[in-house]
């Protein structure tokens, strides 16, 4: 994937669009919506290229049409920017002329109606169910380090949570007689998330077995390194390539893929998608739609291997 071209630092950012409109809105995604500060800056950076786009075209915000907006975004495609990326920039600007409008200070929303860009050529990868049972096998639990490991690996597939969340878990956040643990998401929002026996188990091995022998500093972090300090996300990203290829498992694994296996189960199994929507922390259900995508994706190839007539 190409990335979009740099912006110029001494292009002056001029005009009504950089001078009044982005400001405002940038200042309402930080304050009103609690916007994380890595998605604060990614909306930015799409929004400074798209007010460069309507520089150059000589556009303004209070004139542009559904047609520039089509334009805009077949001239990322054409400069082979992802559809990922189109879709993430198409979410930013179609935010900000939604809050133009409900602000009072357009009429007109010119990206109403305006279809997402199509992921099926980015969708997430998974693993089979017997992929995640030989992962989750792999820790040796005979060791404070195994232990902590098979059960940081077990609450992640059974609940989930990003690996920023994982690592970030307190004890006092786990609530074993009703399964369930708090995490704070994206935009500084808390979500709760069930999890099973299973993972329960694990868990409270680990407490009772591991825990103790890894915790120096009275540190209230669940998962602590030999250190006695929180897992970087980097540390448990090596410990699940090396389990991976432990369980034999071929497929390019990273935390984030417990995460897509965790969704893409739970939908191949009957699970509604606004549920499967609160327990990732997704705000927009769109991002969650993707899922369904892998499901009928994973139908069609077992239609086509299996059917006569395929």
């Amino acid at each position: 994937m190409r990335k979009p071209r740099a912006i110029d630092p001494d292009k002056r950012e001029t005009g009504p669009y950089f001078l009044t409109w982005l400001p405002i809105y940038l200042d309402y995604l930080s304050v009103e919506k609690g916007l994380a500060r890595n998605s604060l800056a990614s909306y930015a950076i799409d929004l400074r290229h798209f007010g460069h786009w309507l520089n150059e075209q000589r556009l303004d915000v209070e004139t542009i049409e559904r047609i520039h907006i089509v334009k805009y975004f077949q001239s990322l495609r054409a400069a082979g920017i992802s559809a990922r990326s189109v879709a993430r920039a198409l979410a930013a600007i179609r935010g900000l002329f939604r809050f133009l409008v409900a602000e009072r200070h357009l009429k007109v929303d010119p990206t109403e109606n305006l279809e997402n860009p199509k992921l099926w050529s980015t969708l997430p990868k998974s693993l089979q169910p017997s992929e995640v049972e030989a992962l989750l096998a792999a820790p040796d639990r005979t060791t404070p380090d195994g232990l902590r490991d098979a059960a940081m690996l077990e609450l992640l597939y059974a609940t989930g949570l990003r690996v920023s969340e994982l690592i970030k878990v307190r004890i006092d956040e786990v609530v074993f007689d009703a399964g369930f643990v708090r995490t704070m998401g994206k935009g500084s929002k808390e979500r709760i998330v069930p999890f099973g026996d299973t993972a329960k188990a694990v868990m409270v091995e680990y407490l009772e077995k591991g825990r103790p022998e890894l915790d120096k500093y009275a540190d209230p972090h669940l998962f602590l390194s030999r250190r006695g300090r929180p897992m970087t996300r980097q540390s448990f990203w090596m410990k699940i390539v090396r389990y991976a290829r432990e369980a034999d498992i071929r497929t390019h694994i990273s935390p984030h893929v417990l995460r897509h296996s965790f969704a893409t189960h739970l939908l191949e199994n009957g699970a509604d998608l606004r549920s499967v929507q609160m327990m990732l922390g997704h705000a927009d259900i769109s991002t969650t739609q993707i899922y369904t995508h892998v499901s009928r994706a994973r139908l069609q190839r077992m239609y086509e291997s299996f059917h006569p007539r395929a």
